[in-house]
């Protein structure tokens, strides 16, 4: 994953692993009785949530399924207990990859592809992915790597205070980085982004009070 900004390296997928995770446990561990949520399917949706990124791909498009069938077929070969096929956790699994994205979501929400199904509203295993990915897109990680993107081939300024002048570092931050809280699914995705998106906030006051000396 060497040809990956730092907002999608390796790291960020081991956060989005750990996070989507700690979401999961967090869900089973509720008071309120909470659907069984299958760890393995989010630990690899997780692991795998980049492996289709467009951004990313110099060869002909493919799709999850293809991509991760060498992979499905070693471990049922390795651990046939774990029945992935028979037990339909791996077209799982890849619909969780497919449905992960800001941008996916956001064409759905659109009236794109479909829309918005029952399935998006209530399979915990996308939510837990899904606010994990979101998560490290915020805060001080998410901040720092957003940043860090800029070292990447990325030619745009830190900031404009042109309010015209839309293509900046800071400007993204407006665009996207400040609306994911809203579309966090999980009570644990919200608590956390609601303590990054502060971050964020308190971030981008001391950027404008610099950039007004």
């Amino acid at each position: 994953m060497s040809k990956y900004d730092p907002s999608h390296d390796a790291l960020h997928v081991n956060r989005v692993r750990n996070t989507a995770l700690h979401i999961a446990r967090s869900l089973q561990s509720e008071k309120n009785p909470q659907p069984e949520i299958d760890l393995f399917v989010i630990e690899l949706a997780a692991l795998f949530h980049d492996i289709n990124d467009k951004k990313y791909s110099s060869s002909e498009p493919k799709s999850t399924l293809d991509l991760l069938t060498p992979f499905f077929t070693v471990l049922s070969e390795q651990h046939p207990e774990l029945n992935i096929y028979n037990d339909r956790r791996a077209p799982l699994i890849c619909k969780i990859i497919d449905n992960v994205s800001w941008s996916t979501e956001s064409k759905l929400l659109e009236g794109e592809g479909g829309g918005i199904t029952d399935w998006h509203r209530t399979c915990l295993e996308l939510h837990c992915v899904q606010d994990a990915d979101r998560l490290d897109a915020i805060g001080a990680m998410g901040a720092s790597g957003h940043l860090s993107c800029l070292d990447s081939g990325v030619m745009r300024p830190l900031h404009n205070p042109d309010n015209n002048v839309q293509d900046s570092a800071i400007q993204h931050f407006y665009d996207k980085l400040l609306k994911i809280q809203s579309r966090l699914k999980t009570d644990i995705g919200r608590k956390l982004g609601g303590e990054r998106h502060q971050f964020m906030i308190q971030f981008l006051e001391a950027v404008e009070r610099e950039v007004k000396l």
